[in-house]
């Protein structure tokens, strides 16, 4: 096992007790011989799914560039990944972090904070959401990665739930969507309360100074709501 990458994910249980397990991604040429075929790897994420049922699908969420133009799923991808996998197998996806990022990354951390326009944009999400359409009943958890949220960025946790729940009234039906946000002190019942009332899902983070999972989970598992999602990027 070794020579798998640190990023593992326990991609989503659900009402009937399933139990996915998948990594956050599929292209790694170390996986022939473990995983695929060797000398037959011509089709990563094919062989990949004779293995595992579920796959985190991060390539998406570097959206925001240099362009204030974000960059979406190219239809031929969609339609690739989607002509690869079985009937039962899932993508968990991350939102384009042009969705999640408040404002434009800094090299230079002395420069001036950059607002992102399209920060929680509705009618983005919906560009997006059509955009992976067809993955069909491929598509598994939606994820909504949030980076840490200083005082610079966010006031506090009020604040971004409030922001959140103006977004939330214009997501579509029919998905599942799941919140991971990478502020410790915004693990408590405010936050959980808030997604178990309306059946959002919560994505627990192994690493990036995030607090030990069980802990967590011991303490908030009676307001946890379907699907959870544990992604183990930590040592």
């Amino acid at each position: 096992m070794s020579r798998f990458p640190s990023g593992f994910i326990v991609d989503c249980m659900d009402t009937n007790d399933l139990i996915r397990i998948g990594t956050c991604s599929w292209k790694y040429d170390s996986w022939e011989g473990l995983v695929y075929t060797e000398g037959q790897a011509s089709n990563y994420l094919k062989q990949y799914s004779r293995h595992y049922t579920t796959v985190e699908v991060d390539q998406w969420f570097w959206s925001l560039f240099k362009s204030d133009t974000p960059v979406l799923p190219r239809a031929e991808v969609v339609r690739e990944y989607a002509d690869s996998v079985p009937p039962g197998f899932v993508f968990s996806i991350k939102i384009p972090n042009s969705i999640t990022l408040t404002h434009h990354y800094r090299k230079d951390k002395t420069a001036p904070l950059v607002a992102n326009p399209h920060f929680l944009s509705t009618g983005l999400m919906e560009r997006f959401l059509q955009a992976i359409e067809p993955l069909g009943e491929h598509i598994g958890p939606l994820m909504f990665q949030f980076e840490y949220l200083n005082k610079q960025k966010m006031a506090g946790l009020h604040h971004f739930l409030e922001l959140f729940e103006v977004f939330r009234q214009g997501l579509p039906g029919g998905y599942r969507y799941c919140v991971e946000i990478r502020n410790p002190n915004w693990l408590r019942g405010e936050y959980f309360d808030y997604l178990a009332e309306h059946g959002l899902g919560h994505v627990f983070l192994q690493g990036y100074y995030m607090p030990p999972i069980f802990g967590v989970y011991w303490q908030f598992k009676e307001r946890l709501a379907d699907p959870v999602i544990i992604r183990l990027h930590g040592s």
